[in-house]
């Protein structure tokens, strides 16, 4: 895959929350089945990310600097599976994807 193609999977948690504790066993499990992604576990707080979260855990993912998927997800691998896989390298932006720009320049440093 080349770096055009690659994608960032990025979970957004806070370090506080319960339900982020029980997903992070999850999005280690998408790492293994998605070898070829760039995983990114990034406490919000601790970060310094300055991107605003309604709920945990959100994910972002992006080709290049091309979001796809900016939102709150289900704490269930097979959905995060099911998004992952529908996520094709073509799909275009997604709506809300201007709220993750943050996010690009905290992954950049």
């Amino acid at each position: 895959m080349s770096d055009s193609e690659s994608r960032i999977i990025a979970c957004l948690c806070a370090a506080w929350c319960r339900t982020c504790d029980g997903y992070r066993e999850v999005f280690d499990g998408l790492q293994a089945q998605f070898p070829g992604d760039r995983f990114v576990w990034l406490d919000v707080e601790d970060e310094g990310v300055d991107v605003l979260v309604d709920t945990f855990p959100t994910l972002m993912v992006a080709r290049g600097r091309t979001v796809q998927f900016f939102g709150a997800v289900l704490p269930h691998a097979d959905h995060a599976t099911r998004l992952l896989r529908s996520l094709e390298p073509e799909a275009g932006p997604s709506a809300n994807a201007k709220e993750a720009e943050p996010l690009f320049d905290h992954l950049a440093q």
